[in-house]
């Protein structure tokens, strides 16, 4: 099947964001992104390469570290910065870009899922826009989406 996800244009150069619709229950994607262990599976940047150290389950203020890879492997720790059960998730990291999820609830088996990229607050906007961070992420952005939606329904 072809899935696409749509571009959303948020009218702020650092924002990035686009949205899907899944065939599945808000909870059950909820609960998928707040499984630290599942974010290597669903990135479209390829870029989240492993858990280092998390909880099974994230929670407001919960600090979760990951193993990456862009270009060279690092590693970057990252804090919940909202929590909203079955609705709203998003964390940021030293960097101080927040990425987000938003579930709203169309019908019982079906959500609408927005992915966001907010580098609004973040102090690294040279930094930013030397690495042409801005294009990548939001095509990074819509290849997870997808992969969430394959990942939910194809299993």
């Amino acid at each position: 099947m072809d899935y696409r996800a749509e571009i959303i244009d948020t009218g702020n150069p650092r924002q990035k964001s686009a949205s899907i619709i899944i065939n599945a229950p808000a909870e059950v994607i909820f609960d998928l992104l707040a499984n630290p262990a599942m974010h290597a599976v669903i990135d479209g940047s390829k870029s989240v390469q492993s858990v280092l150290k998390a909880p099974t389950r994230l929670s407001l203020e919960s600090r979760f570290s990951m193993n990456m890879k862009i270009g060279v492997r690092y590693r970057i720790t990252n804090l919940v910065v909202e929590f909203e059960e079955g609705k709203v998730i998003a964390w940021r990291h030293l960097g101080r870009w927040v990425w987000r999820y938003e579930l709203r609830e169309i019908a019982p088996t079906q959500t609408l899922v927005i992915e966001s990229f907010d580098a609004t607050s973040s102090p690294f906007q040279l930094w930013l826009r030397w690495r042409k961070a801005y294009p990548f992420v939001q095509i990074a952005i819509a290849k997870s989406l997808v992969r969430l939606k394959k990942y939910l329904e194809e299993r």
